[in-house]
């Protein structure tokens, strides 16, 4: 019998449409104080319109969500010498710079995913998927969850899981495309109301 080898992508970083950035992973309880606001500042901008009136208490769940020891991360950076150099190719091009240069390389997104059991499956539950609007649309999160789905293969879990807001549209269209479906378990399978469990 002979062997086949699997070649897997290379998951270190992403260059496509345009962009250049690479990953690196994180723990909850040991997420930087400037990581920490960063998160919390996404999920504002990103989920407070899907969220509504229900956003302030949504947020506190999430704050507390994001620092468990529980809690992994893979972070999307943008290298600061490239964001330096395209940011002073703009400024050359006339096109105003509102953002300042900082000793980190820039965040652009992050995914947060835990290890849980699900009705006693083992799986990989996606907390969040969160970019920046101006990297949404270049494959950038479909990518980040085909790295979501190598780790569940890796690790031996049964499924890869998440909720999504029925009011989100977006991204309900983004994980069918991607092939997800509602999950048996999900509560909107009891209460149309209430989320997707994908």
């Amino acid at each position: 019998m002979k062997d086949h080898l699997v070649h897997f992508p290379d998951f270190h970083k992403y260059e496509s449409n345009g962009l250049s950035v690479y990953l690196e992973s994180g723990n909850g309880n040991q997420l930087p104080l400037l990581t920490r606001k960063y998160i919390q500042n996404l999920l504002k901008v990103n989920m407070e319109g899907p969220y509504g009136p229900e956003w302030p208490s949504e947020e506190k769940v999430k704050r507390r969500e994001m620092v468990a020891p529980e809690a992994r991360y893979i972070f999307v950076r943008q290298s600061s010498n490239d964001f330096i150099a395209k940011k002073n190719m703009e400024q050359d091009a006339g096109v105003e710079c509102t953002h300042e240069a900082h000793n980190e390389d820039r965040l652009l997104g992050f995914v947060h995913y835990r290890f849980v059991l699900e009705e006693d499956l083992p799986v990989v539950y996606v907390y969040e998927l969160q970019m920046e609007p101006s990297v949404q649309g270049k494959g950038l999160g479909k990518f980040l969850m085909e790295l979501i789905e190598l780790i569940a293969c890796k690790s031996q879990m049964q499924a890869v899981m998440l909720t999504v807001q029925k009011a989100n549209k977006f991204a309900l269209a983004f994980y069918r495309k991607l092939r997800y479906v509602i999950s048996s378990t999900s509560p909107s399978r009891v209460d149309p109301l209430v989320s997707l469990c994908l």
